[in-house]
């Protein structure tokens, strides 16, 4: 499973939507290949992720240096780097060899080629499992069976996504210029509330959310390769031309007197502990 989409996928990411052309479950769009094209803008270009998000996930836990964790669909090591430089053993587990050679090494981070319904890690083998950008690109009921099978008993599952932060107008007309260039329907780019639900339904304790402000300050060839990053944004045609003639006209009107502009973000950590 490779990390994914900054807007990811809609109310009900378990089952068809009836409501868009593509009546497949959204982890059957091809998740592990559709990202192989996009290696390099993803490790140029995807947002990082705020230091309170890495608190909230290692809070009450031991200490990182002894702590083992897998970031599932790691995508480019981006969470599994920040996990590493807190002193944590991290396992990075991703699919997707592109992805995988696109990815800053690091010396607490090891690399696995497995997906996240089938890690080929040893039973409770991890205090932490991690899934940032992802967890809607899974068959959910088959990783939540095998994320508490990785899981040490009472271990914790941290589910992360950065979101653009509401009512920022740059951010809304990002997402509408991004969002009339795709290809998937526009209800499979958000959301909704179905991962806290789904992870009490499957048996994980003390579900609870946190949210973080954070943002990314962009150049317009890193606006330009923040889309391209995104799995369902065309990379060449008409659509990508009129996208690229939005973003650049977005970026003009809104970069500061060093050419960046301000992407804002709001960073959401669902947690959970596995039962004991």
């Amino acid at each position: 499973m490779n990390a994914a989409d900054p807007e990811p996928c809609g109310p009900d990411a378990r089952g068809p939507d009836p409501r868009g052309p593509d009546p497949r479950r959204i982890d059957e769009l091809d998740p592990t290949g559709r990202f192989t094209d996009r290696a390099a803008d993803y490790a140029a270009h995807r947002p990082s992720y705020p230091l309170g998000a890495v608190d909230a996930l290692l809070e009450g836990l031991p200490d990182p240096h002894r702590l083992a964790a897998a970031d599932l669909g790691a995508g480019t090591g981006i969470m599994a780097r920040l996990l590493g430089d807190r002193g944590v053993r991290v396992w990075a587990v991703e699919p997707n060899a592109a992805m995988r050679a696109a990815a800053a090494p690091h010396p607490f981070v090891s690399w696995v080629d497995a997906t996240g319904e089938a890690t080929t890690l040893p039973d409770a083998a991890v205090d932490l499992v991690v899934v940032a950008q992802a967890f809607h690109w899974f068959h959910l009921e088959r990783a939540a069976t095998e994320i508490r099978r990785v899981l040490v008993p009472g271990g914790r599952l941290g589910i992360v996504y950065n979101h653009r932060a509401l009512g920022d107008p740059v951010g809304e007309a990002y997402e509408r210029s991004v969002k009339a260039a795709s290809v998937l329907p526009s209800e499979r780019l958000r959301l909704g509330p179905v991962f806290p639900e789904f992870l009490a339904g499957a048996g994980f304790l003390g579900v609870r959310v946190a949210s973080f402000p954070s943002g990314q300050f962009l150049d317009v060839e890193g606006l330009l390769g923040r889309a391209r990053s995104a799995s369902y944004v065309p990379s060449s045609g008409p659509a990508w031309d009129r996208l690229e003639a939005d973003l650049r006209a977005l970026h003009a009107a809104h970069a500061d007197g060093g050419g960046r502009m301000l992407l804002r973000q709001r960073t959401e950590v669902v947690l959970a502990e596995s039962p004991r």
